[in-house]
């Protein structure tokens, strides 16, 4: 069962500007860990942006466990964005606040505008960031600064904010750009066993193709805006790659 659907989606960033995005139209189901690959500047990032309208679309539909997204009030696309956790390449932390006050952050969607500014979280918040910051193996960095951490700790800071969300989707832009090749790895497989674990389902915006294969079950492939292929990672194989970066070296 789909649980997100995307229809004829289409974006351009002015009026006089290249269309970006061309009709793009695909299924997420509830167990799906989908990838989008393409080369540079293939519409990865703004197909990502677009579902909690970080991006606003010119046309077409995002469909949210039956709610078109598209379509939605202010007052209700906040609502609706605090159950879309989103991991960022550049992981999008606080430098100056610690690794517990960065994880509850995820919670300030939920909380009312006095609470959310005198930082005023319940018990159970608390409790529950420190569950997170212990799966993601963080539990010892609960009072560090975040600029004093590295990479791949800065990114499961990211994943465990995400968490505190309770999402029904999660949206990684690029998660793992950031990040050396062995790190990369062990984000992913922590992101694919959290994702398992939650019971949420994941669209990730990839760059490495290597892991989008290993870890993936489905994959899209973008070429300039353009829908080049869409189904189960056993189907993708080097022809179909070759199709989606012509001439760009994987």
């Amino acid at each position: 069962m789909s649980i997100l659907s995307i229809r004829d989606l289409k974006v351009r960033y002015s009026t006089s500007g290249p269309e970006i995005l061309k009709g793009i139209s695909f299924d997420v189901e509830a167990d799906d860990f989908f990838a989008i690959i393409g080369p540079s500047g293939a519409g990865k990032s703004t197909l990502i942006r677009c579902i909690n309208r970080l991006v606003e679309p010119q046309s077409g539909s995002i469909n949210l466990y039956g709610e078109d997204v598209l379509k939605l009030s202010a007052r209700q696309l906040r609502r609706t964005r605090r159950s879309i956790g989103m991991i960022f390449q550049e992981f999008n932390l606080v430098n100056r606040m610690s690794v517990m006050d960065n994880v509850l952050s995820g919670r300030l969607g939920y909380m009312g505008n006095f609470s959310a500014l005198f930082k005023l979280f319940s018990k159970q918040d608390i409790a529950r960031a420190l569950a997170v910051l212990d799966r993601v193996g963080l539990s010892d960095q609960i009072d560090k600064r975040a600029d004093q951490l590295s990479g791949g700790q800065r990114q499961r800071v990211g994943i465990a904010r995400a968490l505190m969300q309770d999402p029904k989707l999660l949206l990684l832009d690029e998660p793992t750009s950031s990040l050396d090749p062995k790190i990369s790895r062990e984000v992913m497989a922590l992101i694919m066993e959290i994702a398992k674990e939650y019971k949420v389902p994941v669209l990730c915006n990839i760059h490495d193709v290597h892991l989008a294969v290993e870890f993936c079950n489905k994959i899209i492939g973008l070429q300039d805006g353009i829908k080049m292929f869409d189904g189960p990672t056993a189907e993708m194989n080097e022809d179909r790659l070759s199709e989606i970066y012509a001439m760009e070296v994987l």
